[in-house]
């Protein structure tokens, strides 16, 4: 009698089981996610959000986890965004709220950590509250350092784990925050931006050193971005195209 054996499943990495358990969270909280974030938005959130974006430079920007588009409203008028997330629930929640502020905005279904886009595409790459929920942050990094020009700048929002006793409660609380929001909040985001080659020009410490606005360069090369000054940043409100944070 034969006996037949059916092939062995192949072995799914574990960074692509991590990536997919993620993915997997965004899209189940995308209809409440901005819920959860109401009384954030309102109070600081949206004060840093437009600070950073402010600082925007050049024609060609890219937003990292661009999730439900709370960005959407700070997109300057004059470049041309692009905003990916590996979030098709949030993509959607996206779609819609550029859709309703009639902005322009080409929105792209990828990950952070393999962009697919061409070497040296983008004058500035930005992001908020994103680096927190990428499994390998320093290859995101790394990544956003391959795409952006020589001389553009980084522009990233994040939590971090502060220092001393405050830092000992945020590891306490990690978590929590992580099975709700499907992010960490104690991780050394400087850090991971230095080992991905980036060079820090500003780090802005809000919330007693909770979260950081990071400013960063992909070479040692500042005259492009020094010399160009930043673009006016407006309500969004131009015709056309569809955009976590």
């Amino acid at each position: 009698m034969t006996q037949t054996h059916p092939e062995p499943t192949p072995a799914v990495p574990a960074e692509a089981q991590q990536s997919a358990t993620v993915r997997a969270h965004y899209d189940h909280v995308a209809a409440e996610y901005d819920a959860l974030e109401t009384q954030f938005e309102r109070g600081p959130y949206s004060r840093w959000r437009r600070r950073l974006w402010s600082q925007v430079r050049g024609p060609q920007v890219l937003e990292v986890g661009v999730g439900t588009g709370k960005n959407i409203p700070y997109y300057p008028e004059a470049s041309t965004v692009t905003a990916i997330d590996f979030s098709p629930g949030m993509l959607a929640r996206a779609g819609r709220r550029a859709a309703a502020l009639h902005a322009s905005v080409e929105l792209r279904a990828m990950d952070a950590e393999h962009l697919t886009f061409p070497d040296h595409t983008f004058d500035t790459v930005i992001a908020t509250f994103v680096f927190g929920s990428v499994p390998d942050p320093v290859c995101a990094l790394r990544e956003v350092g391959r795409v952006v020009k020589p001389g553009g700048q980084v522009l990233l929002l994040e939590y971090v784990r502060p220092a001393g006793v405050l830092g000992t409660l945020v590891d306490v609380l990690n978590p929590l925050v992580f099975r709700v929001y499907g992010a960490t909040i104690n991780r050394h985001t400087a850090e991971n931006v230095r080992q991905a080659g980036l060079i820090i020009d500003d780090i802005q410490p809000f919330w007693r050193g909770m979260v950081q606005m990071i400013t960063a360069q992909s070479t040692d090369d500042r005259v492009s971005v020094a010399n160009t000054a930043p673009v006016a940043t407006t309500p969004n409100h131009r015709g056309g195209g569809a955009d976590r944070a």
